[in-house]
């Protein structure tokens, strides 16, 4: 569900209940096309993990926040963030 280079990279994104519409998913993240930010975050929709919030207006307004499901994953990753700065801070031999 998490595989890919940018998953994580938007799931950082919207940690901490954050709402974010589509056009700020894009400035926040300028390396990503907007090709591939469609298919990554329909993928995690998909997945349950992202929730897509559409505002019948003119122009149309579309957000992207976490599900329930998908907020479950801060711990985890924020654990997964702290193990690699130790690392980094550790050093390392190869």
């Amino acid at each position: 569900m998490l595989e890919g280079r940018w998953k994580l990279v938007i799931l950082f994104h919207l940690f901490g209940g954050k709402i974010l519409r589509f056009s700020e998913l894009e400035r926040a993240i300028p390396a990503i096309t907007q090709k591939m930010l469609i298919q990554q975050l329909r993928q995690l929709e998909n997945d349950g993990i992202v929730q897509r919030i559409v505002h019948h207006q003119v122009p149309p307004k579309v957000e992207y926040r976490l599900t329930e499901w998908g907020q479950a994953l801060c711990p985890v990753l924020d654990g997964l963030l702290k193990w690699a700065a130790l690392k980094e801070n550790v050093g390392h031999t190869d």
